[in-house]
């Protein structure tokens, strides 16, 4: 019963969808590092939350290795059609503003530490600050991508209720909060 209240959490801050995964269903491979280094989107070395800022990706999956649960969660945007990098950019930005709600939706709920993950750069500000050379203007509120810690997103979502591909003309963004324990009412 706990872990719906997560859900229902997760789904009023703006998911599409949401389930509690076992930790260990996460599907973890340090060939994300590499593929963030090929800087195909850009955000190598030019976001505080992604590669190499965000540290290396073989410490990353050991911190998401120390934790049993996951509140997995997507957003899905309708497109014009398979090159809309601007809708794509706008489904992004929308995706972080419901991980900021969804991190604020479960943070009672959750007993302990918990390390909360979203998709490709953060996306909070409109320039990240790092490509100025300064700080980040949210730390507290930042959060790295789920690739940067080397989460196979793809696997990690088969055998759950979220589809990674939505149908044509979408686009699915995916969060995860990992997590030990719920709190107890």
């Amino acid at each position: 019963m706990e872990h719906q209240e997560l859900i229902r959490a997760a789904l009023q801050a703006g998911a599409a969808k949401a389930a509690v995964i076992p930790g260990e269903r996460v599907a973890l491979s340090p060939a994300f590092a590499d593929i963030c280094r090929s800087n195909s989107c850009g955000n190598y070395g030019m976001c505080w939350m992604c590669p190499p800022d965000v540290g290396p990706v073989e410490a990353l999956m050991a911190r998401v290795r120390s934790f049993r649960q996951g509140l997995l969660y997507q957003t899905i945007a309708p497109l014009e059609d398979s090159f809309d990098i601007e809708g794509m950019e706008a489904a992004a930005r929308r995706h972080a503003r419901v991980s900021q709600r969804v991190q604020a939706a479960v943070e009672a709920l959750l007993a302990g530490a918990c390390f909360h993950l979203s998709c490709g750069g953060c996306n909070l500000c409109e320039r990240c600050a790092r490509r100025d050379g300064a700080p980040c203007r949210m730390p507290d509120r930042a959060l790295p991508p789920m690739e940067a810690a080397g989460i196979d997103v793809y696997n990690t979502t088969k055998d759950t209720p979220l589809k990674y591909i939505n149908g044509q003309n979408t686009v699915t963004y995916f969060g995860l909060v990992l997590f030990d324990e719920v709190e107890h009412a």
